[in-house]
């Protein structure tokens, strides 16, 4: 297992509720407790539910928590607001499943990269051009992409903008929720080979968010088992588990070799 630098986030008790009305809530985020190291990619699995994407969204503070708090280098973010949120959302970036969802289609790709940029402030007009091709040689797509639009790309290459955009301002932690789920197989594999190598070049810390345990349990460095908004166990391989929902999880995983032989039941085709 490679070694990782100092700690970079805590999350300390976090928890998250939602009403659904007619007194009835919903615990998202049940006292959950996290780390991130530098370095590290941490996965967050679970089944759809439990509560992986609304951590996500707590993280950002994209979503109000009730209670905890949410440690970056030992300052609790969880109380700023203002200039002060503005400024500690720098260090935490986000890739989403479907990137052409965030991106605006009037936008050429140096704007969308770029953006972040122009927004606190760090970049002249004159430089966008240059820094977007900068980006997008980091990602492996061709400088000209620069002035093109989004639409006219495949999946896979919006998903590069989307991370050369993450990447731009040089975050300590970035957040992919389900970033690879919506790509063909061997698409996602080129996109984890890219997130290796830039973690290795940048020592950036992966927050991964997936629901294929397989992938996950082969990129991540170490993994948190959520069930229903807890956090049931956190280990560095799947074949380590000791809780049942783990293991229920594990056994769940389809192999090319469990399905040579596989019998189908009748009723599906009536």
């Amino acid at each position: 297992m490679k070694g990782y630098g100092e700690e970079i986030l805590r999350m300390e008790d976090i928890v998250k509720t939602f009403d659904l009305g007619e007194g009835k809530k919903l615990v998202a985020s049940d006292h959950v407790n996290i780390s991130l190291h530098k370095g590290e990619t941490l996965g967050i699995v679970g089944e759809s539910g439990s509560g992986k994407s609304t951590l996500a969204k707590i993280l950002t503070r994209l979503y109000p928590m009730d209670s905890g708090r949410i440690l970056i280098h030992g300052k609790d973010i969880a109380p700023l607001k203002g200039e002060e949120l503005r400024q500690a959302r720098r260090n935490i970036q986000m890739v989403f499943q479907d990137p052409s969802t965030a991106f605006n289609p009037k936008q050429r790709v140096k704007e969308i990269i770029c953006e972040p940029l122009q927004n606190y402030g760090l970049i002249r007009k004159g430089e966008v051009e240059e820094k977007a091709k900068e980006m997008l040689r980091l990602v492996d797509l061709p400088e000209d992409f620069a002035n093109r639009y989004p639409n006219n790309m495949s999946g896979g290459q919006r998903q590069r903008i989307a991370i050369a955009r993450a990447l731009v301002l040089k975050p300590e932690i970035i957040i992919c929720d389900e970033a690879t789920s919506a790509l063909d197989v061997s698409v996602q594999k080129t996109i984890i080979e890219l997130l290796d190598r830039l973690q290795r070049e940048t020592h950036v810390a992966y927050f991964f968010i997936c629901h294929d345990l397989a992938l996950a349990n082969m990129f991540c460095d170490n993994m948190i088992i959520m069930q229903k908004g807890k956090v049931v166990e956190r280990i560095h391989d799947l074949r380590e588990a000791k809780d049942p929902y783990s293991k229920k999880l594990l056994a769940s995983i389809f192999t090319i070799e469990e399905g040579k032989n596989k019998v189908l039941p009748d009723e599906l085709f009536q």
